[in-house]
């Protein structure tokens, strides 16, 4: 008879047991991962090469370091679970968390139990089996919503600090194997909630959080739920610490151009930034509006530069649209209102015309597409004129017409039919309309 019939008849339960006491007495595993029984060979290979067997843990049904009989391996803090016992396993952790819950809420359910009862040995013996067959089931079947939600409710009764910070440490666990897990991004952040009503250390928390955020999208990429997380998390930054992600996040973006959700953190960023800044003392915003007034020029500046270094990725483009509509709302607004007098106003409002030739210069300048006609330059090509064509829609009407006559009288109108002749009606009409 197989293992695989073995196992299927009853020793589900036999491997939840083994499992759990890994997990129990590793409490500092940092990764998980599922792999195939053959590569247990390679595994305990690796281990007799560099002289550590005797620093190794092979959990197995007879304790065999046979990899033929291996189900669990454990060492430097990595746990691998063996493919072969994932559905026996999952079908036993699944049953004994569901009778644990149960039983649970039984005695929580209890008419007329008082608080002492709820606090009893009994209670709180019932309290760990959740928590310990949650956690087991969590690690195989991420997304049980259940699961998730019986362990907030035990920790919104016990409230310790040392739970939580295990309980980010468990979260950050999942993530190692399904960055992606939407339910348990939702469960790091009802654990922050919790702490930052009641603690002071969230702004460290935080800081961390973006640091496991950076790591997590370096090796998976496209992260919407990561990038999702980190910016949720500049709610609970203080304006030096928004600063600090500015630059931080600035040489990791550089390296992920593609990686549109990079940039909208740092469009969140940008604003929380412009937020703060309407919200200092009358006496203050002077000051601070040029302060910010810089940082969104040089920003605009290391967007430019990486248009022209990383040619036809639309992502730049868009932060660009994000950070031209920005610049225009708050700080040309702010030229023609009577009542802002500022000391940097004139120089704003020399600014505005200057910034609308250089976003012509840019446009004409990546909208010249070479002899090799390699993709990417047609791409850009199409970027540059949707941007400038969209950029005049969002002027005031008066630098709108001075805008349209400028493309007007330049051959953008050509190269724009050349790179993407398709659209010719399209262009024709944005640059001749209403002007």
């Amino acid at each position: 008879m197989s293992k695989g019939d073995l196992i299927s008849k009853g020793n589900g339960f036999d491997l939840l047991d083994q499992f759990e006491h890994i997990l129990d007495s590793d409490p500092l595993i940092d990764e998980v991962g599922f792999i195939h029984p053959s590569q247990f060979v390679i595994l305990n290979k690796e281990a007799e090469s560099s002289k550590q067997q005797s620093k190794d843990e092979i959990w197995s049904s007879d304790n065999s370091l046979d990899h033929e009989d291996s189900n669990f391996w454990n060492r430097d803090h990595k746990l691998g679970i063996s493919a072969h016992v994932l559905l026996p396993l999952y079908k036993a952790a699944k049953d004994a968390f569901m009778d644990s819950i149960r039983q649970y809420k039984i005695v929580e359910n209890l008419p007329g139990a008082s608080e002492d009862e709820m606090d009893s040995p009994r209670s709180s013996a019932m309290e760990s089996e959740v928590m310990k067959h949650s956690k087991a089931l969590l690690l195989l079947s991420c997304d049980f919503g259940t699961a998730w939600n019986s362990r907030k409710l035990i920790l919104s009764k016990k409230r310790h600090m040392s739970l939580f910070s295990d309980e980010l440490l468990f979260s950050g666990l999942v993530l190692s194997y399904s960055p992606k897990s939407e339910q348990a991004w939702c469960h790091r952040r009802w654990v922050i909630k919790m702490i930052a009503g009641q603690y002071s250390a969230v702004q460290e928390i935080v800081g961390k959080e973006s640091d496991l955020v950076e790591k997590i999208a370096e090796r998976s990429k496209m992260n919407y739920r990561a990038w999702n997380h980190r910016c949720w998390l500049v709610f609970y930054m203080t304006r030096e610490q928004v600063l600090l992600e500015l630059n931080k996040s600035r040489k990791w973006a550089g390296l992920h151009v593609a990686d549109n959700s990079c940039f909208h953190y740092r469009a969140q960023l940008m604003l929380t930034i412009l937020d703060l800044s309407w919200h200092k003392q009358e006496d203050e915003t002077s000051d601070h509006d040029v302060e910010v007034y810089q940082i969104w020029k040089e920003e605009l500046l290391w967007n430019e530069d990486l248009i022209k270094r990383y040619v036809g990725r639309e992502a730049l483009w868009l932060y660009r649209r994000f950070l031209s509509l920005y610049w225009t709302r708050h700080f040309a607004t702010n030229v023609g209102d009577a009542t802002h007098q500022s000391r940097h106003t004139s120089c704003v409002a020399d600014d505005v015309n200057i910034f609308l030739d250089n976003e012509l210069r840019l446009v004409n300048s990546c909208s010249t597409i070479p002899d090799n006609k390699f993709e990417d330059f047609h791409a850009q090509s199409i970027h540059a004129a949707t941007y400038i064509l969209w950029l005049t829609k969002q002027l005031p009407k008066s630098q709108e017409i001075e805008l349209k006559k400028k493309l007007n009288a330049g051959s953008l109108l050509t190269m724009m039919n050349e790179a993407c002749p398709e659209r010719s009606p399209l262009w024709s009409n944005c640059l001749h309309g209403s002007i």
